[in-house]
């Protein structure tokens, strides 16, 4: 396995930024930018171990993908404030159990912050990427059980955070997907979906519970998800979108 360097940290509007492997340590010539957006908010406590092996298990099948070599993986959590587990990553450098604990259950739900910081983020480093001349796509996944009660910004910001994605080309695509998780109140996933196209995500998903099973679902849904938005690079567009 191939050393590789302290990651670099970049700024972006705001008061949180992002990190990622340096791009002299990177060998391949395209890459799909993976952004995992978990909340961690008190009221994920019942099933955080749930959510925990699914995340772990996103990034195992990812391991198995003919693409594998071609993804670069981010994972941040949010509560009050957003945390990085880990900045965009190869995954040949990423070990699963290393997650174990690593989402620490804390605060309320700052969603519209933390989903413009996620899609800035791929933005941001998709357009370093491509100065470079790598050909780059991304797909992000923002996963929550509750909207928002904690944001400085609104779903304008997602929404134009999303716009600068095709702005002089810095990314060939990006998909977006809000995913609700533990759907169990109608006026919630109602309220995430109005999000989702105010927002202008791509997709929204709903699960109506937290339980092993349906997380166990969801991992598939987003590995093959990435998988199937990773093809598509060097064709012109994104992925098409998948159900559950």
């Amino acid at each position: 396995m191939p050393k590789i360097g302290t990651p670099e940290t970049h700024k972006l509007k705001g008061n949180f930024g992002y990190s990622a492997v340096g791009i002299k340590d990177l060998g391949a010539t395209e890459y799909t930018l993976v952004t995992l957006v978990v909340d961690r908010s008190t009221s994920v406590g019942g099933f955080v171990k749930e959510l925990t092996e699914a995340v772990k298990e996103i990034v195992q099948s990812c391991k198995y993908s003919k693409r594998a070599d071609n993804l670069l993986i981010r994972i941040m959590q949010f509560g009050n404030d957003m945390h990085e587990i880990h900045g965009f990553k190869l995954l040949s450098q990423i070990n699963p159990a290393d997650y174990d604990n690593a989402i620490q259950i804390s605060g309320s739900t700052a969603l519209y912050d933390a989903s413009t910081n996620g899609i800035a983020a791929a933005v941001d480093y998709g357009e370093k990427l491509s100065a470079q001349d790598f050909n780059v796509n991304a797909i992000v996944f923002v996963l929550t059980d509750g909207d928002d009660n904690m944001s400085v910004m609104g779903p304008s910001a997602v929404k134009d955070a999303m716009k600068q994605a095709m702005v002089k080309e810095k990314l060939e695509s990006m998909i977006s997907i809000l995913i609700g998780v533990n759907m169990q109140d109608a006026g919630t996933s109602a309220r995430l979906d109005q999000f989702h196209k105010d927002a202008e995500f791509s997709q929204f998903i709903a699960i109506k519970d937290a339980s092993a099973k349906s997380l166990a679902k969801l991992a598939q849904f987003v590995s093959q998800s990435i998988s199937s938005q990773s093809q598509a690079l060097g064709t012109g567009g994104p992925s098409q979108l998948l159900t559950i």
